[in-house]
């Protein structure tokens, strides 16, 4: 996997430390010789190199912040500034405001000129110092204003879609014959970003989760027939709803966006709730939001400006569902609805996340001063790597079902009901 470079590298690193442009990391650490062939990559390490195609007396870096918000983007934007301006002497950094709309000289207004001083906090709040938003811009309006503002670097922070908006935009500037880097870093509390073995604000989302979790145990346990359902951010993935699930112990059915279930019938999930209430008198539902959405129609789709499927509210129609249910069977019942995605996105990082934050942000540097382009940070077997924007765009991850995550929330939940043989999203 050989990442696109800008030119000849000219001036030496100040850094004292190096890493070869030959070292690479295998994507499939352990190979089963009696199995089907594995898909072979090989990746670039990351980290700082011997030369430089960029030279940090006159060059100007831009940040930029898309999407939806994360736990840690204030502590990207920091380290991104701090490694710039302290390892390699860069003085002109530019924070892009309001998403891709910032690249728009008409829309976004004036970026903001990004120092020690200005970051120095930042990273003891939540969201984006930036702001962000959801949403496309004309490319070549963006190279056109990158251009015009001398913009050498430009590192994008954000899930899929702003990186296949990334790699547009250093196509476009490749097209013009401008030496543009644009290095990507994956944001996404979903975790589902290909060869990224942990996005960051993953395991802070985790944490926010399992403590609404807890609360909502409490009030289902304080009550006869309680039921607590919690429904979290999972859109493609049920990474968030498998590490909640085993890190608070309090939760008997978790439902995921890989595992189609069946709802009714004899062996489908409102009959297994009957049965938790008849011999515990209390139950906790964690449902991912991307989960169950075989029970919609294709007409209820929808997509939003960056073209990212809408899902159907599956925590709503559980909620209508399960009263009907228990309402029929005469059977009485206490449900509470919990709905803590948008607090669990938007609070200050865990510290584990915030050392994450700081080592995405440092080797995004570390690439785009050595004028490498067209690429996202990625990360396989805790090392850090080079992954092309292009094949990081063309597919996701999703839990293994056969993996320990998933096999643990089994054996946590106890959960026994039936799941269709459909396509995953």
């Amino acid at each position: 996997m050989n990442i696109p470079v800008l030119g000849e590298t000219r001036f030496p690193s100040p850094l004292p430390t190096h890493v070869s442009d030959k070292s690479r990391v295998l994507f499939n650490a352990i190979v089963d010789p009696e199995a089907p062939p594995l898909e072979e990559l090989l990746f670039e390490v990351a980290g700082p190199r011997e030369r430089l195609y960029f030279d940090p007396a006159v060059t100007r870096a831009g940040i930029v912040t898309c999407g939806g918000l994360c736990p840690g983007l204030n502590n990207v934007i920091r380290s991104l500034v701090l490694e710039l301006h302290h390892g390699y002497g860069v003085r002109e950094i530019l924070g892009f405001r309001n998403g891709y709309q910032g690249l728009d000289p008409l829309r976004g207004g004036e970026p903001i000129a990004l120092t020690p001083e200005f970051v120095e906090d930042i990273h003891r709040d939540g969201g984006t110092v930036l702001n962000t938003s959801r949403g496309p811009v004309d490319v070549s309006v963006a190279v056109d204003n990158l251009i015009q503002r001398k913009v050498d670097i430009l590192f994008v922070i954000g899930g899929d879609g702003t990186q296949r908006g990334g790699s547009a935009i250093y196509q476009e500037a490749r097209r013009r014959g401008h030496p543009l880097a644009v290095v990507g870093i994956p944001k996404t509390i979903d975790n589902d970003v290909a060869f990224v073995s942990r996005t960051f604000g993953y395991l802070t989302a985790v944490e926010e989760a399992a403590k609404a979790i807890n609360g909502a145990h409490n009030e289902a346990n304080s009550v006869h027939n309680g039921i607590s359902l919690v429904k979290i951010m999972g859109r493609h993935a049920g990474f968030i709803a498998a590490g909640a699930t085993i890190a608070s112990q309090e939760v008997n059915f978790t439902l995921v966006p890989e595992v189609p279930f069946v709802l009714e019938g004899e062996n489908g999930f409102l009959e297994a709730l009957k049965h938790r209430l008849n011999k515990r008198a209390h139950a906790v539902i964690l449902v991912a939001e991307g989960a169950g959405q075989h029970l919609f129609s294709e007409s209820d789709k929808r997509r939003d400006a960056s073209g990212n499927l809408k899902f159907n509210d599956i925590g709503q129609l559980l909620r209508e569902r399960i009263e009907a249910y228990f309402n029929a069977e005469k059977i009485p019942f206490v449900l509470r609805y919990f709905d803590p995605s948008y607090l669990i996105r938007s609070v200050p990082t865990s510290a584990e996340d915030a050392i994450l934050c700081d080592f995405y942000a440092r080797n995004a540097v570390h690439a785009a001063m050595a004028g490498k382009t067209g690429l996202v940070i990625g990360q396989q077997h805790d090392i850090f790597t080079h992954v092309p924007i292009d094949l990081l765009a063309s597919r996701k991850k999703q839990l293994d079902l056969n993996s320990p995550a998933w096999l643990g929330v089994l054996a946590s939940t106890g959960q026994n009901f039936a799941s269709l043989d459909l396509p995953t999203p």
